[in-house]
């Protein structure tokens, strides 16, 4: 039971933060909806995008109308926000007006160590009020979400429609034109399966906001308008509300809860096959899902509350409490980026889409970043990664000895789309992708304890290995991950990342006693990591490029060179690195090189590991959790900002926040 103990015991281990937005339902890039502001009266909430997927929420308190999610402007005046809160599933609002507080917490039971409960795209809005003045009072309790959750675009047409499981009812929302998998693209929404709303024990309502929302506000708690035609989604939305109504006795506390679930049906298209969610392996339905989700809801919420303590509390002991907040925010966002599909033969299939970017989905360079929180808390989420590209690279479609970019556009991953349709080496990624492959290959392996994907696909690491043999070192004009710098060549961070890619190949040819080969890829590693330390010397610091003097930049590669145990370069350069990022701090972080202010979020985590103490380490990150207190725009976390004004330069609720918890990864791994 989620009572009112309970409920302060949860806010005593979630971290107060000002989110640059707050993570409400977030299970994938289709399904995940914020509130862009800490208030959440203040205004609508809204899909990651930045399109208004509107949920409003009301409550009357002895015949007064507040509102306290949303601005429906039947409820003109907002009851009181007191507090929020947010750990990793959870985020909780707290509300005093009239001498009642509300509770409400949105949890999205993302538990990286349960694929069924991860995968099935349903969260609960659990809302308990209670009497704070020792007086009774007669609540009504209202809540609902709008057609937009369902189109793509304002112009399409929605319906709507009932139905009961077991004693409760279902609401229903989505297009008549039902076009599954019929689009490609970066900024969309979902307009294909249905939102599917259960309120065990409400008076529901469907029909128009005005007249729904209206009603309620006027004394009347059981209004339905019930639209009978297919409707083009305009100013008047269609919305599914769920109503309570109950006396609420002096000091008494009482909860309701809303259960939201996206019955998507198939959710990827796979090398021209559909795929399901992976819930839906076995023939799970929507239906089952909720009827579920209803008799589960204390178990599972009380699964969530541990589990978010737990990760809160080696955050802490790994970077401390503003670091754990950092975490907090981020680790909806990183799960809610990607979408788990079962494969046909049931293999578990994790594919990214790259948001606010291009769009791409399964992006080599995007899993990089992203593969710290899973290869700590569930390997084989990063397995399910990399398999896709593995397979790709490993068939008759891709024509290169280098390994690929990409799988096509989210949500259709039928082959690589970077580059355009004239794809050459010079507008790819050939050292990026290698030496991110082989990395990642050597994480997944280390972390399951096996060797299964060398096994599998031997032809391709090692091809991709001999790619970075002869062209690693020095790499030509090429782009890496930071492709919004634009090419460079002889890259000193990308030549660091090839040979830790090397060497990490050696290392698992090692562990399968292909010993001969394992050295030889091992001594070449070893020897292009000492040519890579003339190469790149100036000074106090290393260069940017190796024919730059006076230039620097993050050498975050260097972090799995520890990571990994390969010991290619030496213990002191990365303390000399630190040492020298100490002196080129901003407000809100460390640059991401000399070339420019802005920095990447992922990538100053991954920098600041590289210290050996905690007081550098905490130099680093310090900056980090302020900005994402204080900075004035108000996304989803973007991981590309400007270290002096702290404002966004580009992207926001990409999967590569998950490089934050490399931190928890490397004392693991220790």
């Amino acid at each position: 039971m989620f009572s009112l103990v309970a409920s302060l015991l949860l806010s005593a281990q979630m971290s107060s933060v000002r989110p640059p937005a707050v993570p409400l339902i977030t299970h994938d890039p289709y399904f995940s909806v914020w509130s862009f502001n800490e208030n959440l009266a203040s205004n609508w909430t809204r899909h990651w995008t930045g399109a208004i997927q509107a949920m409003a929420g009301m409550i009357r308190i002895d015949g007064k109308t507040y509102r306290w999610a949303g601005t429906p402007p039947q409820a003109k005046e907002a009851m009181k926000q007191t507090s929020l809160a947010v750990s990793a599933t959870q985020s909780t609002f707290e509300f005093l007006q009239d001498g009642v507080r509300l509770r409400v917490n949105f949890l999205s039971p993302l538990l990286a160590d349960d694929l069924d409960l991860l995968s099935t795209p349903i969260s609960y809005v659990q809302m308990e009020a209670s009497s704070e003045d020792g007086k009774e009072h007669e609540i009504g309790l209202y809540i609902d979400t709008t057609g937009e959750w369902v189109v793509n675009s304002t112009s399409q047409e929605i319906t709507w429609g009932r139905l009961r499981i077991g004693g409760d009812e279902v609401l229903r929302l989505g297009t008549s034109g039902q076009q599954v998998l019929n689009s490609v693209g970066d900024d969309r929404r979902i307009d294909w399966g249905y939102l599917c709303s259960m309120g065990p024990g409400s008076t529901t309502s469907l029909g128009s906001d005005r007249a729904v929302r209206g009603g309620f506000a006027k004394g009347d708690l059981s209004v339905d308008d019930d639209f009978r035609m297919p409707r083009p989604a305009v100013d008047n939305w269609p919305v599914a509300a769920h109503v309570w109504s109950y006396r609420l006795k002096a000091k008494e506390h009482q909860k309701r809860t809303l259960i939201v679930g996206y019955d998507s049906g198939e959710s990827i298209e796979y090398f021209r096959r559909p795929l399901k969610g992976y819930w839906q392996r076995a023939g799970k339905t929507m239906a089952e899902a909720l009827r579920e989700a209803k008799v589960n809801e204390a178990s599972i919420t009380a699964r969530a509350t541990k589990f978010d303590a737990e990760l809160e509390r080696r955050a802490t002991e790994a970077g401390g409490k503003d670091f754990a907040s950092l975490c907090a925010v981020a680790y909806r966002q990183a799960i809610a980026a990607h979408k788990l599909v079962c494969d046909l033969d049931g293999e578990p299939l994790f594919f990214s889409k790259e948001n606010f970017s291009n769009g791409c989905i399964a992006t080599v360079d995007v899993t990089y970043p992203s593969a710290p929180l899973f290869l700590w808390l569930n390997p084989g989420l990063a397995k399910g990664m990399i398999v896709p590209i593995l397979q790709y690279a490993n068939s008759s479609r891709w024509k290169f000895d280098f390994a690929p970019h990409d799988l096509g556009t989210y949500p259709k991953a039928n082959g690589q789309v970077y580059g355009g349709g004239e794809q050459t080496e010079e507008n790819q990624m050939p050292v990026e992708e290698c030496g991110n492959m082989l990395i990642l290959v050597a994480g997944v392996c280390k972390a399951q304890g096996n060797l299964d994907l060398l096994h599998r696909f031997p032809g391709v690491l090692d091809k991709w290995a001999r790619y970075l043999e002869a062209n690693g070192l020095d790499p030509e004009n090429q782009l890496c991950t930071d492709d919004f710098a634009g090419h460079l060549a002889h890259n000193a961070n990308l030549s660091i990342k090839a040979i830790v890619g090397l060497g990490a190949y050696a290392q698992l040819l090692e562990r399968d006693g292909q010993k001969a080969l394992a050295t030889r890829f091992m001594t070449k590693a070893k020897a292009m990591a000492k040519d890579w330390m003339k190469l790149a010397a100036d000074g106090d610091s290393t260069k940017l490029a190796f024919d730059r003097s006076s230039t620097w930049s993050q050498k975050y590669n260097l972090v799995w060179d520890e990571l990994l145990g390969l010991d290619l370069f030496p213990k002191e350069l990365r303390q000399s690195e630190v040492k020298s990022y100490l002196k080129r701090m901003n407000k809100f972080g460390l640059p991401l090189d000399n070339r420019a202010t802005y920095t990447k979020l992922d990538w100053c985590i991954w920098t600041a590991c590289l210290a050996d103490d905690r007081a550098s380490f905490d130099a680093v990150v310090a900056p980090l959790t302020k900005w994402m207190n204080e900075t004035p725009t108000r996304v989803p976390l973007t991981d590309w900002y400007d270290t002096v004004s702290g404002k966004q330069i580009g992207f926001q609720a990409r999967s590569v926040v998950g490089g934050i918890f490399l931190p928890m990864l490397k004392r693991a791994w220790r």
